[in-house]
């Protein structure tokens, strides 16, 4: 009769050992999936993550012209200003030496008459408010002296203004500066997104600007402009296929509200700089393009971030975003805002 062992249970050694191997083996394994390459990001999703960052970054652009804008502004008043202040600084030492010079005569006279002494006195305003109990004042001190007082309220409003200017002159800079480095930012984070791609898709994403640009668009039978509005159309439509740059108002590349300054420039009409701004110049004739009329800009979105000039047929011409160049769009292609006439 055979007999019939019990199968060895494994000892506990041996039990920790191969737990040991396993765990070893599951660690190697994760390790070795930590080492492994990243997947490939999906362009469909790097495609909205950037169109949103450019978005953001025409916004910044848009902060940035108008605190460049704001900054020449404020440069200019505060060089007028300073320029005022020397001016009556100047007339200020006029009338003190016409003073200094009567009470010189009057030293030679026999001494300085007090109510001379009073009108060199520092302060003019205590000459005006004794004067009137000094028996010698005569009407000729007292004008010359009141004219004195109003020089120095002038040149005392002129430096509080001056100041004034410059103190938000430094507040704009440091706007300036803060929205410069948030484009800045936002486009280092779009290409950095861009480079995770290979070319064919960084290509897919942004579009091919030969193939997204106005060729594919009709434009025969265009309706006419007229006046000023024609030559400003007419400016716009020869910069089609310039690269939009941030920032540039011409004449070889764009932003969106530069362009409109530029062609409007070349029919000798003054626009404001940014799209924000554009949106309450002119006449606003509605937000729908059946009432627009070549010439007309419109202007896209909530936050008046971006603008294009409209040329009929419900398209537009306009300066898109980074990486793009000026070209004609279906006008409806963003949401409309206000559309004004110049």
């Amino acid at each position: 009769m055979a007999s019939h062992r019990r199968p060895k249970q494994p000892s506990r050694a041996r039990v920790s050992v191969l737990t040991a191997a396993a765990a070893t083996a599951v660690a190697l394994s994760a390790q070795a999936g930590a080492h492994a390459a990243p997947a490939k990001p999906n362009k469909d999703e790097v495609k909205i993550q950037v169109d949103k960052l450019y978005e953001e970054q025409e916004q910044a652009a848009e902060r940035f012209n108008g605190a460049k804008e704001r900054a020449e502004q404020l440069r200019k008043q505060a060089d007028q200003l300073q320029d005022q202040v020397a001016r009556s600084q100047d007339q200020m030492t006029q009338l003190q030496s016409g003073l200094a010079a009567v009470a010189a005569q009057e030293y030679r006279d026999g001494g300085v008459d007090p109510s001379v002494a009073l009108m060199l006195s520092s302060n003019p305003e205590d000459y005006l408010t004794q004067a009137s109990s000094v028996d010698q004042v005569n009407r000729t001190q007292t004008d010359s002296l009141q004219s004195l007082k109003d020089q120095q309220r002038r040149l005392d409003q002129q430096k509080t203004e001056a100041a004034e200017t410059l103190a938000e002159l430094d507040r704009n800079t440091k706007v300036l500066n803060d929205a410069k480095a948030e484009v800045q930012k936002k486009l280092a984070e779009a290409q950095r997104l861009l480079n995770q791609l290979s070319v064919a898709d960084q290509r897919a994403v942004l579009g091919d600007r030969a193939s997204r640009d106005s060729s594919r668009i009709d434009l025969s039978n265009l309706p006419p402009a007229s006046g000023y509005a024609a030559k400003a159309l007419a400016a716009a439509m020869s910069k089609r296929g310039s690269a939009y740059v941030w920032g540039a108002t011409g004449p070889n590349t764009f932003d969106c509200s530069g362009l409109m300054v530029w062609a409007y420039a070349q029919a000798g009409v003054s626009l404001p700089r940014t799209s924000q701004s554009q949106a309450s110049a002119g006449t606003g004739v509605g937000n729908n393009l059946a009432n627009a009329q070549p010439g007309d800009l419109v202007i896209y979105h909530s936050d008046a971030h971006h603008v294009g000039m409209y040329i009929g047929n419900g398209l537009v011409v306009h300066a898109p975003r980074t990486g793009d160049v000026v070209k004609v769009m279906q006008g409806d292609a963003m949401p409309i805002k206000t559309i004004r006439r110049i």
